[in-house]
């Protein structure tokens, strides 16, 4: 994860205001895109149990939103919110990938562009799925990374040259603009963001109220033609489970194989099948982790921490922690210990 910033207005239980994250829908939206949002936001809490965001749904215009599905959202509010939000996040419409004249041309109507125009400099602003067609009709995204959904891949690179896309991955950070590539990605970006505004603790809580897997990383291949296993097909589940009660051992695929009496081979193929990603791959992610909230939660040593997450040495989990942040242990922890914020 590169280019995480500073999120200004992250809230503290000492009594500063909540972090506002206003969803900027567009007829034709997708509910559940919509949900996702202030599902996962609006169930992050501070220690004491408070809630640290406040959330607002805006309209180009306030009163009754059409959605992609049979029933409609009443919309209480305009674009003026948009002006106090600290962070804005643009879901999906069908109009983004309708057929003709319907189809959004890869520019602002007036109205949007007007709307736009009021969100504050230095707001975080993201796009879920095809909501990155509005945020690089704007120029938010020129010569940044991005993603959006797959099938819309060819349309949005006719459209927007400019734009570095990536296809094959789950949410792109740019820093103030970040991009999650449809539907449920958007929890895996919701879940980033507030993990960079409060850390790996209450990302996790969240999840775990949600009952989602707490982090997979953007980089992580978006799910394309991948079959379901048939239900009566072992999975890997019992051994990535046990992996994580013992991340602090050394771990190999064999030894994870063996829980699920799978060859290596069938078992790499059958955790790539569920997971997207190999079981070294996922089992490097767990172990960061498991070292960034150590990190965070304790005045544990980085050598014990190396030891506990099952890096081994200090120097492994500084190589580890800074190719994933780009930061040492001792900044990562300095950084949480101060001002709330992802390194």
């Amino acid at each position: 994860m590169t280019g995480e910033t500073v999120v200004s207005a992250s809230v503290k239980a000492s009594g500063i205001r909540r972090h506002r994250v206003a969803v900027l829908v567009r007829h034709g939206l997708l509910p559940i895109e919509v949900g996702i949002v202030h599902r996962i936001f609006g169930e992050a809490r501070s220690a004491a149990g408070e809630r640290l965001y406040e959330m607002v749904t805006c309209a180009l215009e306030p009163g009754e939103v059409r959605t992609d599905t049979d029933f409609t959202v009443n919309v209480a509010h305009g674009v003026e919110v948009l002006g106090e939000a600290d962070t804005v996040v643009v879901p999906a419409s069908e109009v983004d990938y309708a057929p003709g004249e319907e189809r959004n041309a890869g520019r602002l109507s007036p109205a949007m562009a007007d709307a736009l125009g009021r969100i504050r400099p230095g707001t975080r602003i993201a796009s879920i799925c095809t909501g990155a067609f509005v945020l690089a009709a704007a120029g938010l995204l020129d010569g940044r990374r991005a993603t959006t959904h797959w099938r819309s891949v060819d349309d949005f690179r006719r459209l927007f040259p400019a734009v570095d896309l990536d296809a094959d991955v789950l949410y792109t950070d740019e820093g103030d603009v970040l991009t999650a590539a449809g539907v449920a990605s958007g929890i895996d970006l919701c879940l980033h963001m507030i993990r960079c505004d409060h850390g790996a603790a209450v990302a996790n809580d969240v999840a775990r109220r949600t009952v989602v897997p707490p982090h997979r990383e953007g980089g992580q291949a978006q799910y394309i033609r991948r079959p379901v296993p048939e239900p009566q097909v072992s999975s890997t589940g019992a051994a990535r489970a046990w992996a994580l009660e013992h991340l602090g051992r050394p771990l190999t695929l064999r030894e994870l194989a063996a829980r699920e009496a799978m060859s290596v081979r069938t078992f790499t193929r059958r955790f790539r099948e569920e997971v997207g990603i190999s079981p070294l791959q996922w089992l490097t992610q767990q172990r960061i982790e498991r070292a960034r909230q150590l990190l965070e939660e304790t005045d544990l040593t980085v050598d014990r921490i190396a030891a506990e997450a099952g890096f081994g040495t200090a120097a492994s989990l500084r190589q580890h922690l800074h190719a994933a942040l780009g930061v040492s242990p001792r900044a990562y922890r300095s950084t949480f210990r101060g001002a709330l914020r992802c390194a």
